[in-house]
């Protein structure tokens, strides 16, 4: 009987350690985790329907950025561009993809070009309006912003 009660004791004096370990703050915790993100990778690229299936993350980035540049390329190769500011043969296009599928277009222009840029801002609005759908960049399961910047070729 003493043996027990011995064991018992033991038992319970190991126990007790176990609630004296301090629990780590919340805040302090997801400090840690926010760190330990890279914000500048997503988990996965945005997509066009067309590169859903492709499960190769490398694979579908490429076909994204090919389905994304030859949509401007053929959108943007209007005649109101060409005979407009003939002076352009190829842009930069700064691509924004919200997190609710809705896609932004500005056309970035060399300050050393001079164009009327309201002009050419709404001549792109016109030409993109019925941009295919585009489904947001996903990081850690959540629906994300991205931003990059596309060279369009205008005229071949």
């Amino acid at each position: 009987m003493n043996k027990i009660l011995v064991l018992l004791v033991f038992f319970s004096f190991q126990s007790c350690q176990f609630f004296d370990k301090k629990v780590p703050d919340e805040k302090e915790l997801l400090q840690q985790e926010l760190k330990k993100i890279n914000w500048k990778e997503v988990d996965q690229w945005p997509s066009f329907v067309e590169c859903d299936s492709i499960s190769d993350k490398e694979n579908q980035r490429n076909c994204f950025y090919q389905m994304m540049t030859s949509q401007l390329q053929e959108k943007l190769r209007d005649d109101s561009i060409a005979k407009l500011f003939p002076q352009l043969d190829s842009i930069q296009v700064k691509v924004t993809i919200f997190s609710d599928s809705k896609v932004k277009f500005e056309p970035i222009i060399s300050d050393s070009i001079t164009l009327d840029r309201m002009q050419l801002d709404s001549i792109f609005q016109l030409s993109l309006a019925d941009f295919p759908k585009v489904n947001p960049a996903i990081k850690r399961g959540i629906p994300v912003k991205t931003e990059f910047q596309l060279p369009i070729v205008l005229n071949k």
